[in-house]
């Protein structure tokens, strides 16, 4: 798999579970995969190399064909998975980390006053369930659930569930057990 970068490969295992270059081509025409794809080879292509214009190009086609929001220099960790596309927004300040879902309807956004002004800090393994707002400068920990509809502007600590709007906290080991499949674990 000497073509697809660590990222890439990490990503289609979490849509695929295997990865190889058959599964490469069928999971291109899943539209989550698919813009995932393009804003990888945006993020490693300068803007002026032939290669990055043709894949930017790619993106923005993709970007407005799935309503999909996310810029190419948010930092977002190995396996990245959008199960349903539609109405996603990512802030390009924000960080998200490896072994992540973002469900439709989904924002991540930031703050423009108070104390929590800025974007938010998504740790590993983090399952955001549709139409969830999640913003200002914040912190999820690692192996979190968020709930459909929530809307987070509070820290969050590791192993919890977060449900309703004013959000919720429960903490629960094994929150994300059954809603995040196929964990890649990146080769260090």
């Amino acid at each position: 798999m000497f073509l697809l970068d660590e990222s890439i490969r990490a990503d289609l295992f979490r849509y695929a579970g295997a990865v190889s270059y058959k599964l490469f081509f069928k999971f291109l025409f899943v539209p989550g995969f698919r813009f995932t794809f393009f804003l990888r080879k945006c993020n490693k292509h300068g803007k002026k190399s032939f290669k990055g214009v043709l894949y930017r190009l790619l993106y923005r086609r993709y970007l407005f064909k799935y309503g999909i929001q996310i810029y190419p220099s948010t930092q977002i960790g190995h396996g990245f998975y959008m199960a349903h596309f539609g109405n996603i927004v990512v802030n390009p300040q924000a960080k998200i980390g490896s072994n992540c879902n973002v469900a439709q309807g989904v924002t991540i956004g930031q703050s423009n006053r108070g104390a929590k002004k800025g974007s938010p800090t998504i740790g590993n393994c983090v399952w955001i369930g549709p139409n969830s707002v999640v913003v200002g400068n914040i912190v999820i920990g690692d192996n979190v659930l968020i709930g459909g509809g929530a809307m987070v502007n509070i820290d969050i600590p590791s192993n919890s569930i977060v449900i309703g709007n004013p959000c919720t906290v429960i903490p629960k080991m094994g929150a994300i057990d059954g809603y995040i499949t196929n964990k890649y674990f990146a080769k260090d």
